[in-house]
Parts: C-alpha cells; structure tokens; sequence
C-alpha cells in the first residue's frame, strides 16, 4: 500500500512539475526534480503515458503534459460558467417539481457538487456545494461516468480500486459498476436508491458541452420512507415527471454551453 502511495504522490510532483514548464522536459531532468531514482521514474512516465497523462516527444527525448491533463484543467475551467448558467436552470426545476436538485462534475473517481437548490420546506442534503462523493455512488456521477468510453473508467477504476459503500448497498466491483453504467446509457439517465444516504434517492441526467461530450450533471433528489422504501411518498412527483423536468433542464443547460444536437450530425 505504502509502494502504491509513493508512486502516486510521485506521478502528482511530475505532473505538477510539467505543468511548470514551458518546453518538454527529459525524463532525468523530471526525476532530479521530483526527487525520485531515474528507473521508477522512467516506469512512472510510460504508465503515465499510457493513459494520456504525459506525451513523449521522440525528437526530443523529453515529455510534457498529455491531453488527459490538459482535460482535467478544462473540466475546473468550466465549473465557473456551469454554476452560474445552471443556478436559473436550478431555481425553475425545484419551483416545478418541489424537490431539491444539484449540479454536479467529476473529480477523479468522485462527484463533486458544485450548486445544489434546495426545495421549499426540504432540509439541505449532505450534496450541498463543494462536496465530494464516490462517483460510482451516486447517480450524478454515474450518469457522467457513462459518457466516459472504456479506457477513461479503467484509468479512473484500476483493478486494485476499493468500491467503498456507505449504507451497504451499491456496485463492488468494476463489473457491476459497468452493468450499472450500460443501464444508464441504455436508459439515458441513472438512478441510486438509499446508496449515498438512507432514506434518499436520486434521479440524474447528462449535461454536454459544444461537442457533445458529458461534462456534468443535473439530479433531482427525494425522500422516501425507510420503513417502506418500494412506495414513494405522497406528496412527491412521480418517476415521469422528474425525468420529463430533468430533460428539459438538462437540455436548456447543455445549451447555454453550446451544445447544438442538430449541428452535431
């Protein structure tokens, strides 16, 4: 575990450190930097370079930072804009629907919620703004998740990853993970039932940028009873009407961030 950690905390400093650098950079002049033996480090930047973390440059024998770096620095770029387009967006589908939504990215393998509008008489979630949640968890991350082609989740699921659950239910592994994510696609929305918090559960559907890509999500979140979790509660908004709502907010945001489904073809 130690071994693991080390090389993780290594491939952070060598990517910090690229990110430094306006040229490509040798491989020994990376592990001087980073403090690290020039073999782990050489192994560490083929691993890297496998997933698109760093770029090798053959005419110069050297590395800078891969587009899968470069990607995660646009998804933090685009969570200013998400959270003020999406705010209104918000504010409409809990006025309609009386149930609380969020506004949701992926950070790593977790979700990070980055608005939630909490509904009239309902108490605030533990989804409130900045929170961070396993992305397998929760339906706002799967839902992304499933736009993600199969690489991306293996790099994000490696076969050592702990599938933490948090009230005993939810995916264990990478398989059940993958069947939920074909769910979702197939379905064109995910949902979870009491695997982040007993007692709620989540309904969630996709937002794209210009060029259709997944960059976030918006879920709507109700309560059920815990002593009889197959009835939803009296006064809440049936499944239809939830995704109906969803859908429409999803679009009107993907929207805002260019996204034309017409163009696309």
């Amino acid at each position: 575990m130690g071994s693991e950690t080390d090389s993780s905390l290594r491939s952070l400093r060598i990517l910090s450190y690229l990110a430094t650098q306006a040229t490509p950079v040798p491989a020994a002049r990376i592990a001087e930097a980073v403090g690290a033996p020039r073999s782990s480090t050489f192994r560490l930047l083929r691993g890297m370079q496998s997933l698109g973390y760093v770029t090798h440059i053959p005419e110069e024998q050297a590395y800078a930072l891969g587009l899968a770096a470069l990607e995660i620095g646009q998804a933090f770029g685009i969570q200013a804009p998400l959270a003020r387009y999406g705010r209104p967006v918000l504010e409409r589908l809990v006025l309609k629907l009386g149930e609380t939504a969020h506004l949701a990215v992926l950070h790593g393998h977790e979700t990070l919620y980055i608005h939630e509008q909490t509904a009239p008489m309902r108490a605030p979630l533990v989804t409130a703004k900045d929170v961070r949640l396993p992305a397998h968890l929760t339906a706002s991350g799967r839902v992304i998740l499933a736009g993600l082609g199969n690489e991306q989740l293996r790099a994000l699921f490696p076969p050592n990853f702990a599938f933490v659950q948090r009230t005993g239910r939810g995916p264990d592994s990478y398989a059940e993970l993958m069947r939920q994510l074909d769910v979702a696609r197939r379905q064109g929305f995910a949902r979870e039932f009491g695997e982040v918090t007993e007692g709620l559960t989540s309904v969630a559907k996709p937002v794209r940028d210009r060029s259709g890509r997944t960059v976030a999500s918006i879920a709507v979140t109700i309560a059920y009873s815990t002593q009889a979790p197959v009835a939803p509660p009296p006064k809440s908004a049936t499944q239809d009407t939830i995704l109906a709502a969803l859908e429409r907010a999803a679009k009107e945001l993907s929207r805002r961030l260019g996204w034309d489904p017409q163009g696309l073809g």
